[in-house]
């Protein structure tokens, strides 16, 4: 008799443990850092597919958009932080809020379909955005670009969803080099990166849009493959992107993979261990 209760008292200790476990690890989730893998191409070469990062929840404060989504359609689980912090949305403020800076890659939630989506801020409430003949203008004046070279990559299926990266000098077959050009773009407040160019295309010309109070521009580094503020939601893209959706900083990639899974250690970037995104 006292084995067996022994035996149960065991057992529940075991479940509480990794209850408590699951509680610790929701709050640390919920309040610091949330996981992010790099799933597309929009954000190359400043992020790759299979990078991995971990998104700074405490640069911006919280809204209902701090709260954890756990999509993995391959077990049909689609748990969005609406569902679990739905009913903080719709105010557009944050808790101890912090402004984002233009140049910040961010995560954001997408305004329509509640995915978590990575781009950098370009637009600032107020401001005025346009692309012309792809180059970026904003407030009217253009920003400087100098060419970076060839960014150089495989034409081949990459990451869990095999996606195939597009061409300047396409297309290709599989196997071969897959080049585009590379420039560095400086935005007004001196905040550098680089930007791919694949080839003309509708989003190299736009309308001025005027950015709204307590909403943010954002726009992929790989321009010519990237779904962002350039396209309105009512058309499938972004549009703009309210201050409460969005989820944190991404500072540092933490581990990269090429392959279709991170335990293929043969695929490793170790190359882009621990490396900060500018």
């Amino acid at each position: 008799m006292a084995s067996e209760t022994k035996k149960s008292g065991g057992v529940l200790e075991t479940i509480k443990t990794v209850v408590y476990a699951l509680l610790i690890a929701g709050v640390f989730r919920t309040l610091f850092f949330q996981p992010f893998w790099i799933p597309s191409g929009s954000m190359k070469d400043t992020l790759l597919i299979g990078d991995f990062l971990f998104v700074n929840k405490m640069s911006y404060g919280y809204s209902y958009a701090s709260c954890p989504s756990i999509y993995i359609p391959r077990f049909g689980i689609d748990i969005s932080a609406d569902d679990i912090c739905g009913f903080l949305d719709g105010d557009n403020t944050r808790i101890l809020g912090g402004q984002p800076e233009r140049g910040d890659v961010v995560v954001f939630r997408h305004p329509t379909t509640g995915r978590d989506f990575i781009k950098r801020v370009i637009g600032l409430p107020g401001d005025t955005v346009q692309m012309k003949n792809g180059l970026l203008y904003i407030n009217d004046v253009a920003v400087k670009v100098e060419p970076n070279g060839t960014f150089e990559e495989i034409y081949e299926a990459q990451g869990p969803q095999r996606l195939t990266p597009k061409c300047e000098n396409g297309p290709v077959g599989e196997g071969a080099l897959c080049t585009k050009s590379r420039f560095t773009e400086t935005l007004p407040n001196g905040v550098s990166h680089d930007i791919l160019n694949i080839g003309t295309t509708w989003t190299d010309n736009t309308r001025v849009e005027t950015v709204p109070e307590g909403y943010y521009f954002m726009v992929g580094d790989n321009r010519d493959n990237s779904s962002d503020s350039r396209v309105a939601q009512r058309v499938g893209g972004v549009g703009f992107v309210p201050y409460e959706n969005i989820v944190g900083r991404a500072d540092r990639i933490m581990f990269s993979s090429a392959g279709r899974s991170m335990l293929f250690f043969w695929t490793w970037r170790s190359d882009r261990f621990f490396k900060a995104i500018e």
